[in-house]
């Protein structure tokens, strides 16, 4: 494995983990844009923040133009692992998370962008509650509307409606979706406690209690290993969804993706129901 340092290693404050494999170059500039813009107003409110991003290239990263000059001129300390092969999304993590110094740590996709006072939120919501160990944000889409992105434990058949059935068919369930969505909790105004699963795509954690939960369980290649640390998170720690904490978020399913993507998603649910318990309806 090829390590990469750009800057002086981070040794306090906050660090981020990026995993890529054949990225989407301007999806990953524009979360790269939006990330320097975040640890600007950051460093405007904390100048002595130690601030420290780490991007895993899991393949492809050459395919791309990477730059992290945006960053590297806040003062931000950049570093890329590559070489390593494609490991899997939580294993691509874990990399970046057991080379981690920090006082918090984010996992965050390569396909989010921040809004710019979202990190100084989020830390700012840390401090006033020390209770919490794992912050959510408000996800938002591309309209503008706010994407359900919090989870109730999920039985098979809401993962097979939600995941592979067509919209047109899905209205038909659409008060059983909203519940297991949280929709009836989670908006734009309101802190919601202790959501029993949140989203990969942005999970702010103390990073001393994300080390205690050895980050990633290494078994999931890709998908619900977000779900299965979301679980294992609320063991030790008090989990918040900060709606004042904003993030764009551009992804998309597993059906949208081809087969490869449903059979990783099929194998994923398989070992997350026979590790947590399996509900069918």
């Amino acid at each position: 494995m090829n390590v990469t340092t750009v800057q002086q290693r981070n040794t306090d404050g906050l660090s981020v983990s990026i995993v890529v494999y054949w990225p989407d170059a301007e999806l990953l500039a524009r979360t790269l844009a939006s990330l320097a813009t975040a640890t600007s107003e950051l460093r405007r409110e904390r100048p002595d923040l130690a601030i420290e991003v780490c991007l895993v290239d899991n393949g492809g990263g050459e395919s791309a133009p990477i730059s992290m000059d945006l960053l590297k001129g806040q003062g931000v300390c950049c570093s890329v692992l590559s070489g390593h092969g494609n490991v899997g999304y939580g294993r691509g993590h874990n990399l970046a998370i057991g080379h981690a110094a920090s006082g918090y740590h984010l996992v965050l996709n390569p396909d989010i962008d921040l809004d710019p006072t979202s990190l100084v939120e989020a830390l700012t919501f840390f401090e006033q509650h020390p209770e919490v160990g794992l912050l959510t944000p408000r996800i938002g889409d591309e309209n503008g509307g706010l994407q359900y992105l919090c989870r109730r434990y999920p039985t098979l058949f809401d993962l097979f409606v939600r995941g592979f059935l067509p919209y047109g068919v899905q209205r038909h369930f659409r008060r059983r979706l909203a519940r297991y969505e949280m929709r009836d909790v989670i908006n734009e105004r309101d802190v919601v406690w202790d959501p029993p699963i949140v989203s990969g795509c942005f999970m702010l954690f103390r990073t001393d209690l994300l080390k205690r939960l050895a980050g990633f369980d290494p078994r999931y290649f890709l998908y619900f290993e977000d779900y299965d640390l979301s679980l294992r998170a609320h063991d030790i720690t008090r989990v918040a969804y900060v709606p004042g904490v904003r993030v764009l978020h551009h992804g998309g399913g597993a059906s949208r993706k081809g087969w490869a993507h449903i059979k990783m998603f099929a194998a994923s649910a398989f070992k997350f129901f026979n590790r947590f318990g399996w509900k069918w309806l």
